[in-house]
């Protein structure tokens, strides 16, 4: 079977440091979950001037049966599907 293609959507928005840009797409990228057609797990954030240098927002692990860890990047402990407290 021939894959369909794909086409990705980049939406920018600004924030002023690295930390804050990173709370923005997490906001984002989870209100956009609700869309099935969104992956908010391959959320990445870039400077402006310097794209080609992208920093995760989530865990990039699949749990058994496809979904996302929905912990941030880099996080300690077992991966999720819930967010911890």
């Amino acid at each position: 079977m021939a894959e369909r293609e794909r086409f990705v959507v980049h939406l920018p928005v600004v924030a002023t440091d690295l930390t804050g840009a990173v709370r923005l797409a997490r906001v984002v990228a989870r209100w956009a979950g609700l869309l099935s057609s969104a992956d908010p797990g391959e959320t990445t954030v870039s400077a402006e001037d310097n794209q080609c240098v992208r920093h995760r927002v989530f865990c990039d692990l699949r749990l058994p049966g496809g979904r996302r860890c929905l912990l941030r990047a880099d996080h300690d402990g077992p991966c999720a599907r819930r967010l911890t407290r």
